[in-house]
């Protein structure tokens, strides 16, 4: 059989990750999912580009499975385009502030006045409600208001992760969000207003450490890269580089301390529990350092998985590509586009399903790639496509 959401159509207003690759889920899934940008391209066409025709490594990862059309829907006529397209359609997504949705005809009951069964799915930075509802942010909004930031860092200087988080987050809990309201229409036959919020992802993700606080209020300060709340939980030196050890629980302490060769640490009341062990981290650390540094990072991975101690070394991006286990495991689909000089190792959707399966199918559309094929499926003749074209319209 073909996806599972084989035969829904998904228009992607989406721009850089939240609500775009909440739409690549869907497409990953058998979703058509049709891609809609400005006639120059939109700004996250052209993130960290790899390309000779400028796309970026962030497009081709978000934007594969799709359709792309360009198109003006600020232009009469473009209205009528995208009029036809919800016509068409079973899914909006659109990460827009709610005065461009509504310039672009693109607030839900707009859509719904066309389409009455319609599912809307929008992203927004604070949500709808606040006192920043207003405000426009990315991904390090979140990261920085929800406290993670704080703890993640030193004292001093705050860290903000490389990698957006925040964004993904929002697109799996609106992609999570969009599926169960195609399930509901299913049986009320009723489309509805999907929302996510890049703050709430953040604090969402970081709640246990919210609820801490508001329940005990312990203060806590960062520490770094040592945990805080079970031990050794740090990032460790070897003889040729890093290694994280993550030890949490009675049972993976009792294999530490045999590994360590020393009783006081099952002794020691300071270390009688996960937390009062976080509580003297610093004493754990120390002592995991020094094993840590006579040993070179094969050797002391191999001791550590031999005693079934969680631990991992710290790769540079083309470490993690050379890995072995990631080679083996297919984690990447190498994926042609026009103008890279060599196949994108675009990440497949981390879940697999045993009998229906996602899958890569194509990669990214060039720029309006699919234009005339989509507006020919809406009646549009290549006379009347030509003239929309002139009109700076597509």
């Amino acid at each position: 059989m073909g996806g599972v959401l084989e035969g829904i159509r998904v228009l992607d207003f989406g721009r850089y990750i939240a609500g775009p690759y909440c739409a690549t889920l869907l497409a990953e899934q058998g979703a058509q999912v049709i891609r809609i940008e400005k006639r120059e391209g939109s700004e996250d066409r052209y993130q960290a580009p790899v390309a000779k025709t400028g796309e970026g490594a962030l497009f081709l990862q978000i934007n594969r499975n799709k359709l792309g059309m360009t198109l003006d829907p600020m232009l009469p006529e473009g209205h009528e385009v995208v009029r036809k397209l919800v016509a068409t359609a079973d899914v909006v997504v659109a990460n827009l502030p709610p005065q461009s949705l509504s310039a672009m005809k693109l607030d839900y009951e707009s859509l719904k006045a066309v389409k009455p069964d319609i599912i809307l799915t929008t992203v927004s930075a604070y949500g709808r409600g606040g006192p920043y509802s207003d405000r426009v942010g990315f991904d390090g909004i979140g990261q920085v208001m929800s406290g993670a930031v704080y703890m993640t860092g030193e004292e001093d200087q705050p860290y903000r992760a490389q990698v957006p988080w925040v964004d993904f987050g929002t697109a799996l809990h609106c992609a999570f969000g969009t599926m169960a309201a195609l399930m509901a229409r299913k049986v009320t036959g009723k489309g509805q207003w999907v929302e996510g919020a890049l703050l709430a992802t953040a604090v969402t993700f970081g709640n246990a450490m919210l609820i801490e606080q508001a329940v005990i209020k312990p203060d806590r300060v960062p520490t770094g890269n040592r945990g805080q709340t079970a031990a050794p939980v740090d990032i460790f030196r070897t003889k040729d580089g890093w290694i994280l050890v993550q030890v949490i629980g009675q049972p993976l302490y009792k294999r530490w301390a045999d590994l360590m060769g020393e009783s006081h640490w099952l002794t020691d009341p300071r270390f009688k529990d996960d937390i009062s062990r976080g509580d003297n981290g610093a004493v754990i650390s120390e002592r995991m350092s020094r094993w840590c540094a006579e040993r070179t990072t094969a050797e002391a991975l191999g001791i550590l998985g031999k005693a079934m101690i969680p631990a991992g070394p710290v790769l540079k991006p083309q470490q993690t590509l050379d890995d072995p286990h990631i080679q083996a495991m297919g984690f990447f689909q190498p994926t042609e586009f026009p103008g890279a000089p060599k196949p994108a190792p675009i990440a497949k959707v981390p879940v697999w399903l045993s009998a229906t399966p996602g899958s890569i199918r194509r990669r990214a559309p060039t720029l309006g790639e699919h234009t005339d094929q989509i507006l020919g499926s809406l009646g549009y003749d290549k006379k009347a496509i030509a003239a929309l074209r002139q009109k700076k319209v597509i």
